[in-house]
């Protein structure tokens, strides 16, 4: 029985970038350039970044369909990637990026196979572990681009911008107390 499968991980997946797209539109456009520290990427380097890195397993398991990544030029693809990163973009132009890059690859990991997903890829020697299955791989975009919201987050503190997701789960915690309120008073 699989409870989690491509449908699921499209979702989840659409589930993170609508969070993502949130907090770009929630960071004033005068704070793009901020970093946390001088050796980081800035708010819209970030946000460039976590919009294009999915274009790196699209074309492993998409275009070329590798069941091994011995010989894949990681270095000339990821080199690639970080000068497109450094592109000046507007605010509205990073938003329109994540949202354009976001949906095809969505709809794209919504209609792979269970027996797709199953595939085990195996690494160059000397990696651990030794492969994955492509559903392993896959649920990484999700896990990275997490990982960099939890950044985007902090800095939304650090610029005086309450994260969406805190605001949300205060109301939440406001309404429940003031159903428990109600109910004590009646």
């Amino acid at each position: 029985m699989t409870f989690y499968g491509a449908k699921e991980l499209a979702e989840s997946f659409r589930t993170v970038r609508k969070n993502t797209i949130t907090i770009a539109q929630d960071i004033p456009e005068d704070k793009y350039d901020f970093r946390a520290a001088p050796e980081t990427r800035s708010v819209a380097q970030m946000l460039t970044h976590i919009a294009l890195v999915p274009r790196m397993a699209q074309q492993i398991h998409g275009v070329e369909k590798r069941t091994t990544l011995e010989g894949f030029d990681f270095g000339s693809f990821v080199g690639a990637l970080i000068a497109e990163e450094q592109t000046q973009r507007s605010k509205s132009q990073i938003i329109a990026l994540l949202t354009a890059e976001g949906e095809p690859l969505a709809k794209w990991l919504e209609g792979l196979t269970d027996d797709f997903l199953a595939q085990r890829v195996t690494f160059p020697q000397g990696m651990v572990p030794p492969s994955k299955t492509r559903f392993e791989m896959l649920l990484g975009l999700k896990e990275h681009e997490m990982h960099h919201r939890g950044q985007l987050m902090l800095i939304e503190r650090m610029v005086g911008v309450v994260p969406h997701l805190t605001v949300q789960m205060n109301e939440r915690i406001a309404a429940m107390q003031a159903a428990a309120a109600a109910k004590a008073g009646s």
